[in-house]
């Protein structure tokens, strides 16, 4: 099967608005692209039509390879809706591509991961979890999906968390949103184990917070956890601080709530 593309408008541009496809700038002097080339031929006819492969010979091809600024080869672009959504330079080995890939695909499930995220901001989790669960079963790699998936698991499953979130690395775009969920679930985890935290006066309203993460209720454990850090800011080793930054962080501070309550939450920090 050839790849090589003969006329750029109508099966790379136009091509794009019905599938991705991934488009590989080579010529064949570069030992490089004559590497990559095979890997990306491979992982095309294994894509099973989520994404197609078009190669481009920037020999052949100059006014093409002009036209984006194509300066080192080999060069790889995602075309997606007739632009560049993502690239890379140079011969990535294939577990690489593949993230590249997971990364830079849209999903085949993104209006369900819309509805997904509307019934979470409801508060409505059961619902979102069992849209969430088939997602990331066909699709592993979608990072998006574990996060929503494990936030809507809070009220039901937090103990599943952590496992839910592995996949999710440092360098992930949702990676600050992970950290925050693995420090609710430990809280949303306690919220039934008084005997698991140390005897203090704010035990009871440190649990009322955790409480509240499990019931989905942020305004309510917030305000217990602020109380919490207004009268013993080291409890559970600082564990109303973080949990107030880590609802922030899960959240974002443009919500309402982060409106509202981060006022609150500096002023008994420097209290």
């Amino acid at each position: 099967m050839s790849y090589e593309v003969q006329d750029f408008e109508t099966q790379v541009l136009e091509r794009s608005k019905q599938v991705p496809v991934l488009v590989d700038f080579w010529a064949p002097w570069c030992g490089p692209c004559r590497a990559l080339g095979p890997v990306l031929e491979r992982m095309a006819k294994q894509a099973g039509g989520r994404w197609e492969l078009a190669k481009v010979n920037t020999e052949e091809n100059p006014e093409v390879a002009a036209a984006f600024n194509i300066a080192s080869i080999p060069a790889v672009k995602l075309f997606v809706d007739g632009k560049v959504a993502d690239e890379f330079v140079g011969a990535l080995p294939e577990p690489e591509i593949r993230r590249f890939l997971d990364r830079a695909l849209p999903s085949p499930s993104a209006e369900h991961l819309a509805e997904a995220r509307r019934l979470l901001a409801e508060g409505a989790n059961g619902p979102a979890a069992r849209l969430l669960k088939p997602i990331v079963d066909a699709e592993p790699g979608n990072l998006e999906a574990r996060v929503l998936l494990a936030q809507a698991l809070l009220s039901s499953a937090p103990e599943q968390i952590a496992a839910m979130l592995e996949p999710v690395g440092p360098d992930a775009e949702v990676a600050d949103k992970a950290n925050a969920l693995r420090t609710l679930a430990r809280l949303a985890h306690l919220a039934g184990q008084p005997a698991a935290l140390p005897e203090a006066k704010v035990r009871d309203r440190y649990l009322a917070g955790a409480a509240a993460l499990r019931a989905g209720d942020f305004a309510t454990a917030l305000e217990a956890f602020i109380e919490v850090l207004l009268r013993n800011k080291e409890y559970d080793h600082a564990g109303a601080k973080e949990a107030c930054k880590a609802i922030f962080q899960l959240l974002g501070m443009r919500h309402p709530l982060a409106d509202r309550f981060f006022r609150a939450f500096s002023s008994a920090l420097h209290s």
